[in-house]
């Protein structure tokens, strides 16, 4: 070859590389590149894509070409956040669609995770939907590989997807409550107020409370419970009994220490005593019942004093009796009730009559006005006994005996 021809060649070979050179650039403002087939040194395309989407990150397989029916990636299912409990199962799902179809892997805060498909051993299995299952959830005081920020990526040539974040967090319930119940004690009437602190734990547990091992009947009006007190309204003798604060998240339940709910009760008068009319030397008794709790103590005063010494007995049940009554006798007698949550007292009268003289006809004249139903201390008894007569008053408040005294000695009696 002469120099010529050397000269042709290597200015024909230099176009060419121009030329080749002007195509090239052309194509990388296509987005497209080119690239020395390695087995033949003859040039071909490899179709790389610019991204078209936010799913399209811009990967390329080298030496594939774009079909018609192929598209990129989408996520059609995005997982949502889980609380579990620790050493349960959970499932982190994620599906998408593309064509051909996508492979899905799965980051945790920014790593890969590794599945049974990398580690046969590893408890996350990689599910054909896409989808992320923990055979079980690990977590412990220094290792917490489970917990965290996961997305998963689908790919295939035409580009990438991306998932939302799910964040998986592990449930905890501690057993030590922040704090107990303690013992109250009320009066009936008055409101209670039992407060509690659950133990700390994710998520926040709730509080129920339960009396004498039963739930109590959130139905009751009277009750509510609020930021872990338990508040009872105008509490009742039923009202008493043990109490436990109930903390309960998806971990399960933890009981706080008992507390006992005392109502007691301020006294009450069963029965009180009543105002008597008497003649000297009969022995007259005053009633008093009463019911409370505690038990309440029972005293008798008369008039503003203590009792006198001598003719004045207490029964076991607390009744008073005067014995022979005089009409120093008379006055008011009270029966005063005490315990620690209050007091009462109820009073009654003792009015002592003299001896009267009165003829028979005196005497049958006030029997007979006397036979009828009392109705108040104005009736004409009572004019009668002041002549002289004694009246009993027998059921129904009518009178069943009558005692008229006659001259100094005789007596007679009417039934």
């Amino acid at each position: 070859m002469n120099n010529l021809e050397r000269t042709m060649k290597a200015e024909q070979s230099h176009l060419t590389f121009l030329l080749i050179s002007a195509f090239y650039v052309q194509l990388l403002q296509l987005g497209q590149t080119v690239g020395m087939s390695p087995d033949s040194g003859e040039i071909h395309d490899v179709i790389t894509r610019k991204p078209e989407s936010e799913h399209d990150n811009g990967f390329g397989y080298r030496g594939s070409r774009l079909r018609q029916e192929d598209f990129p990636p989408h996520i059609v299912e995005h997982p949502s956040d889980l609380i579990v409990s620790k050493g349960e199962p959970a499932t982190l799902n994620c599906k998408a669609e593309g064509r051909p179809t996508p492979t899905v892997e799965w980051y945790k805060d920014g790593e890969r995770v590794e599945t049974d498909r990398d580690n046969p051993r590893s408890h996350r299995m990689l599910l054909p939907s896409g989808s992320l299952f923990f055979l079980r959830i690990i977590h412990g005081r220094r290792s917490k590989p489970d917990d965290g920020s996961y997305v998963c990526v689908a790919r295939n040539y035409l580009g990438q997807a991306i998932s939302h974040n799910a964040s998986l967090e592990v449930a905890i319930l501690r057993d030590e409550f922040r704090q107990n119940p303690v013992d109250v004690m009320v009066a009936a009437g008055e409101p209670a107020v039992l407060e509690c602190q659950p133990p700390r734990g994710h998520p926040e547990p709730t509080i129920s409370w339960r009396k004498d091992g039963a739930y109590l009947d959130d139905r009751d009006e009277r009750i509510t419970i609020r930021s872990g007190k338990l508040m009872i309204t105008n509490t009742r003798k039923s009202d008493a009994g043990k109490y436990i604060c109930v903390g309960t998240n998806m971990v399960g339940e933890r009981e706080s220490e008992a507390a006992e709910l005392t109502v007691l009760e301020r006294p009450t008068f069963v029965k009180r005593p009543s105002s008597m009319v008497v003649l000297p030397e009969e022995s007259v008794e005053f009633h008093c019942v009463v019911q409370g709790d505690p038990v309440p103590t029972i005293r008798w005063r008369k008039d503003e004093s203590e009792l006198p010494q001598g003719r004045f007995e207490i029964l076991k049940d607390y009744t008073l009796i005067v014995h022979k009554v005089t009409s120093t006798d008379e006055g008011s007698y009270t029966c005063m009730v005490e315990n620690m949550v209050g007091k009462s007292e109820a009073s009654a009268v003792l009015t002592v009559h003299g001896q009267y003289n009165l003829t028979l006809m005196e005497c049958l004249f006030c029997a007979l006005r006397s036979l009828h139903t009392i109705t108040d201390f104005f009736s004409p008894s009572l004019v009668c006994l002041k002549q002289g007569c004694q009246t009993h008053v027998g059921s129904g408040s009518t009178y069943s005996l009558i005692r008229c005294q006659l001259g100094r000695t005789s007596t007679i009696i009417i039934k």
